[in-house]
């Protein structure tokens, strides 16, 4: 009889995890990456995938597109219009995430250095916005800031101004609404970087003689860049398309346009130029051009700073709406 060849006590282990509970752990984990990838393929590549396929065909008379190759949709992108509100909503998204960066980073930074105990409840101040509406929040900021507010009422009580601020319909409360809806979205990246940072680092360089200054942008900056990018990308996207803080904020005119819509019943023709949009910012600027389906006689719905006076309706008692020239 042929000796049979004799397993090590280490092979043994081996062979009898790979039957145990590592190895179901291994199916589960195999489970859940095919399921986000199945998830990830079905909602996110293929209607891309779509919206690029759709940007290349023509509009049809009596239907949605035609299948004949047609790049009318990108020729279009050099249109005045599109180059102002491209211009207008890369402009404002930067500021906003300029301004988060420079607030998140020192509060990530006091959060990191806070005793264990008090960082879950300064954790809960961050998310705790989440759990209201960010159009509801952004309501509130009109409360905050309008004449009659809160903040001009504690200014004036203080006798800091002798008239009340307009801020409420400027650019600047509109960037007021960007970083307080975006700010969470800064804090929890760079609080993550932070926190997994060897601190010894920092005590190294202080041994060395380097100055406050130093520390930061030769230690800490570099070191936790990762949060800093991922920070500004969760701040910088969703700011280019939140067209409905604009719209509550600043006195401005929601054009439903890009030209009129001539398609009075679904707006063909701008959903082929949202199309050409879509894929030519990578899906990153999305044009709100939804309400002809809802509505068949509305026009598409484009954000659009104007300059000409608006009445606008007091959804919360604002009294009085100003106008701008």
């Amino acid at each position: 009889m042929a000796d049979r060849p004799s397993m090590t006590p280490g092979g043994a282990a081996r062979a009898a995890a790979g039957n145990g509970p590592k190895g179901q752990g291994g199916g589960f984990r195999r489970l859940a990456i095919g399921a986000t990838w199945f998830w990830l393929l079905l909602f996110a590549l293929v209607p891309n995938l779509l919206v690029v396929a759709v940007s290349l065909l023509e509009r049809g008379e009596h239907e949605f597109v035609r299948l004949a190759f047609s790049t009318e949709s990108y020729v279009r992108l050099l249109d005045p219009l599109y180059a102002g509100v491209f211009w207008s909503s890369f402009r404002l998204a930067a500021i906003a995430t300029l301004v988060c960066l420079l607030i998140a980073y020192p509060f990530a930074l006091a959060i990191t250095r806070a005793p264990v105990r008090w960082r879950p409840a300064l954790l809960a101040l961050v998310v705790i916005p989440f759990w209201t509406s960010s159009l509801v929040r952004t309501y509130a900021i009109v409360i905050l800031i309008k004449t009659e507010g809160l903040l001009n009422t504690a200014l004036l009580g203080m006798g800091l101004i002798d008239e009340p601020l307009e801020i409420l319909y400027t650019e600047l409360a509109v960037l007021i609404g960007f970083v307080y809806t975006e700010l969470p979205f800064m804090v929890l990246p760079l609080y993550a970087a932070m926190e997994k940072l060897d601190w010894r680092l920092v005590e190294a360089a202080r041994d060395l003689g380097a100055g406050a200054w130093s520390v930061l942008w030769r230690v800490l900056v570099p070191l936790t860049l990762p949060g800093v990018i991922a920070g500004s990308m969760l701040v910088f996207l969703p700011a280019l398309g939140m067209f409905y803080v604009a719209d509550v904020l600043q006195n401005l005119e929601v054009l439903c346009e890009l030209g009129h819509a001539r398609d009075p019943r679904l707006g063909k023709q701008n959903a082929l130029v949202r199309a050409g949009l879509s894929d030519a910012s990578a899906t990153v600027v999305h044009l709100t051009c939804e309400l002809p389906a809802v509505l068949p006689d509305a026009p598409v719905v484009l954000p659009l700073l104007v300059q000409e006076p608006v009445q606008r309706h007091d959804p919360v008692g604002m009294g009085h709406v100003g106008q701008t020239n």
